[in-house]
């Protein structure tokens, strides 16, 4: 689904922010990608979803190339930042048809999903607010549903957990595995490793814009956690 072949990306003045990184998330994957502050993970995403140019490599979802034709790319797919930006001057319900007018999903499809996960997240009383009237979590959770609104085949989600209560978090993984089950592909940065370790079917780790080490949960930690496996590899420095 999410293929990523030889990506660099470097900033103005001659950053490299990640370099010659190729992974594949393949369609019913939960894959986390772990890092240190910096490691390039936040870059990766964003030249994934299309924000960021990028000068060397190809992505491709589901076969299209990102760079050769970004609005199909991300008619197929969903993105939610680590610091949601949301139209503060709306109520919830106004973004979420913005969102599902974008995608042209139809009233009685919009009113089910939206009614179906406001109601799991626990904001359906909420959405007639002004979005500035919300906190940090509340505008995580806006942001959740309306990626989830048009089915993405590829899910991309930037620290997902930051600023969700408990209820949440577990709301939303159990989404994640009812979306893998339908075949979507996931693919989330993550500072939690626990989490990490428990969700994820494969993961892969990043250190100063290179992967280092990537493929199935099991196969890496070897019996071992995650934690102590990051640690070793990073410490090390070997590379995939």
């Amino acid at each position: 689904m999410l293929n990523i072949q030889n990506l660099t990306k470097t900033y103005g003045g001659g950053k490299t922010a990640v370099s010659n990184l190729s992974l594949t998330v393949e369609a019913g994957d939960i894959y986390g990608f772990i890092g240190h502050n910096g490691a390039g993970k936040t870059t990766t995403i964003k030249c994934i979803v299309g924000i960021h140019e990028f000068e060397e490599g190809e992505i491709t979802i589901d076969g299209v190339s990102v760079k050769d034709d970004p609005i199909r790319c991300k008619s197929m797919l969903a993105y939610i930042p680590d610091n949601p930006d949301l139209y503060e001057y709306l109520t919830g319900i106004q973004y979420l048809n913005f969102i599902a007018d974008i995608f042209g999903i139809s009233k009685e499809e919009r009113e089910a999903r939206i009614g179906k996960e406001a109601d799991a997240f626990e904001i359906t009383s909420a959405l007639g607010d002004l979005i500035s009237s919300y906190s940090h979590g509340m505008k995580q959770k806006l942001a959740i549903i309306g990626a989830l609104i048009h089915k993405p085949r590829l899910l991309v989600l930037d620290e997902p957990f930051v600023g969700l209560d408990p209820k949440a978090s577990v709301t939303l993984k159990n989404r994640m595995h009812e979306m893998c089950q339908e075949g979507t592909a996931i693919f989330f940065s993550t500072h939690v490793l626990d989490v990490a370790e428990k969700l994820c079917s494969k993961v892969a780790i990043i250190k100063g814009g290179k992967l280092i080490a990537a493929g199935p949960t099991g196969e890496l930690t070897k019996g071992e956690s995650l934690e102590s496996v990051f640690m070793e590899v990073v410490r090390d420095g070997k590379t995939d």
